[in-house]
Parts: structure tokens; sequence; C-alpha cells
């Protein structure tokens, strides 16, 4: 089944043009069957990109899927242009009478404020305390996943003494967990984050299960039946080549950084990354949409009752 999608948002043609089944609003319309409306709080400053890399995920799923746009009400991105937010984006404050089977909240690149430095965060936690009564499962990712954890469950997010970048290997906690139905039991995970979560923390705090982990970058992704969410700390979502942009990026500007581990072949910049997530990433995605088929409810309005 199609991911519902305007025809004039970018994705709609790069996800086409991949192969993804995309259907317009007025064609989503005709259908007897109720699409998931699924929300996207982006927080990222690459507002296409991030659209594209969720999209692709949740659109590959056997279920039409409805993609809303969420921004934060007050925060003004510098890196999209502004007709594109004002076309394909809502402010939360223009959302929240809304009911919604799943939501997205990405990461962002603040990771060296404290949580209650962030310009936003007041707003981000009347959006983490809503998906209570009006989301029926909510996926925190990277940053926005460490906020989630630390908002419900007061666990700390910790600095590194150096960037944890590159590709790292993980390992399958729960074999039985539903959201990890088909993984192998070690797989390789894009990594990119200045803080880490401790998994002795987690264990401290109730209700948490850790699924996925890794003797190098600690934990991973998070359930948390509690609060309908589940918490992942690395990028599945990443294309091919996020990582070398990373790089790139900080090598033009002069930004001390490590080649990404594990990343290039022989660890060659020089030579083209392979792709060694993207299966792993179907699965989790796949796996996540399927469990809020299984759980919601047809009208809407039901959930959170």
């Amino acid at each position: 089944m199609p991911i519902t999608l305007p025809e004039t948002l970018p994705a709609y043609d790069v996800l086409r043009n991949e192969g993804v089944m995309v259907m317009s609003p007025d064609r989503a319309a005709q259908q007897d069957i109720r699409p998931l409306k699924i929300g996207l709080l982006n927080l990222m400053p690459k507002k296409i990109q991030t659209e594209n890399q969720f999209a692709r995920l949740i659109g590959a799923t056997p279920l039409q899927i409805d993609l809303q746009l969420i921004r934060m009400s007050e925060h003004q991105t510098k890196n999209t242009a502004a007709d594109h937010m004002e076309a394909f984006y809502r402010p939360f404050q223009a959302v929240k009478g809304e009911k919604f089977d799943g939501l997205i909240i990405t990461g962002a690149p603040i990771e060296h404020l404290a949580f209650d430095e962030v310009s936003y965060w007041d707003e981000l936690c009347e959006v983490m305390d809503w998906t209570q009564t009006n989301v029926q499962s909510t996926f925190g990712v990277c940053w926005g996943g460490m906020a989630m954890i630390n908002h419900f469950h007061g666990v700390k997010k910790h600095m590194l003494d150096h960037k944890a970048f590159g590709c790292f290997r993980h390992q399958n906690l729960a074999p039985t967990s539903p959201y990890l139905r088909g993984f192998s039991d070690d797989f390789v995970i894009p990594v990119s984050r200045w803080t880490e979560m401790k998994e002795a923390e987690i264990d401290a705090a109730p209700g948490l299960k850790t699924l996925l982990g890794s003797d190098e970058v600690g934990p991973c992704l998070v359930e948390d039946p509690g609060h309908r969410a589940l918490y992942i700390f690395n990028h599945f979502e990443y294309d091919s080549d996020t990582l070398k942009q990373e790089y790139d990026r900080d090598v033009a500007a002069g930004t001390p950084i490590n080649v990404p581990m594990n990343y290039y072949p022989d660890d060659n910049p020089a030579k083209p990354p392979l792709n060694r997530w993207r299966s792993h990433a179907h699965l989790l995605y796949g796996n996540w949409i399927n469990e809020i088929y299984q759980s919601t409810p047809y009208d809407l309005a039901e959930i959170g009752r």
C-alpha cells in the first residue's frame, strides 16, 4: 500500500523514482480503508533530506500512510526555504487538537546544550505530554529519543570524550520482540553523536527494556511500553552518503573529525561507502508501523481514551 504525500513535496518524486508506492491526497480520499496518520516532528536543519529518509522507510510498508509534517511553533529554521516550510509544515500548536496513529520526533544538532537550555524545550515537553493522550505510538530518534527518555524517566545524557562516528556492530538483545521481527543477531548501524545514555541508568528506570545495544557505543533501541514509545539513539534512517556528507562538511570547515569508523571500504574516504544497514532499517520501521496497525483504534478519536 502507498504513502500519501502532496505531489509537490520533493519526497514525492524521490520516492516514486525509487519504486516506493506514493499517492496524492486526492486519490487517497477515494480509498475505502483508513490510512495510518503518522506525524513527523522534524527538528533537523536539513528538512527535505530528513523527510525523504523517513518517508522512504514508512512508505515501504504494505499499509497506506498519511504523513503529516510538523514543526515547532516558534522556532524558525535557517536551512530550509521558507516557502517549503509554509507549504508543507504545520506548527505543533495547529495540530495539537488532532489524534495521530504514530509520531516520529527526529534528532537535532544541539547535543552540547542541556535539555532545558534548548529554545523550544518547553513546547517540546508539551509535545511529549501530548503524545500520551493523542498518539498511539511515538518513536524518538537520536536527540529526540534522548529528550523523551529524559522527560519521562529522568535518564541523563552524558557527553562523550570524542564523537561516536561511523558504522558500529550492534547486538539483538530481544529476539522475540515484535519490533525486531526478522532481525539478525548481529548487524551494523550508523552512529553520529557526541552524547550517550548509559545502560545502567536505563536499567534503573522502571518499565524500560533495551532491545538493541553495542559493546562499543552502548544502548541503541529502548522500548517504553508505559508511554507507548520507542527510543533509538542511532540512525537507521541515514542514506548511504549521510556520514560522508557530515565528514566532508567538517573537513571543509577545518573542524577536527576522525574518518567514520567501519564506513568506507578499507577506511579510505576516496572510496564510495557501502550501505550495510538498509535491510534492518526497513525491518524496524516496518515492524513499528505493523504494531501500530495491530493496536490502533479504527476511530482516531478513540486514541488516548
